[in-house]
């Protein structure tokens, strides 16, 4: 399972527009034991990335799914906006940064690193 990006996935992340501010979609699934070491790593992500202007919007654990096919479910759900995807590249290769992405690794069984973009379209009722 995927967990890590790779300096190919970075590229091709690039490629789109890499001054285009950006709200990384964080879908997890932690090996047993991995929530506290997720943890770890949420406290050394934010010493660390602040300086590259990255926010944490939400960061929450998964509780049951409402509507799922089975293995759907994610243990936790994180939401960190960007100012550019170029900023998250930055981050992801700053030798600061890398310390502590082992925990994230440890943590993790699987992930889903999805970029969305805001819509300018307001829905109305």
């Amino acid at each position: 399972m995927a967990i890590d990006p790779t300096g190919a996935d970075l590229k091709a992340y690039l490629s789109v527009d890499p001054d285009e501010p950006v709200t990384m979609l964080n879908l997890l699934r932690f090996v047993e034991g991995g929530r506290a070491r997720y943890d770890e790593y949420i406290a050394h992500f934010r010493r660390t990335s602040g300086r590259f202007g990255a926010e944490v919007v939400y960061y929450g654990y998964g509780g049951a799914p409402v509507v799922a096919e089975d293995g759907q479910a994610w243990d936790a759900v994180l939401l960190v906006r960007y100012p550019s995807r170029r900023a998250f590249s930055d981050m992801v290769r700053d030798p600061e940064y890398q310390k502590g992405t082992h925990l994230r690794t440890e943590a993790l069984v699987e992930a889903v690193l999805q970029p969305t973009t805001p819509t300018e379209r307001i829905m109305e009722p």
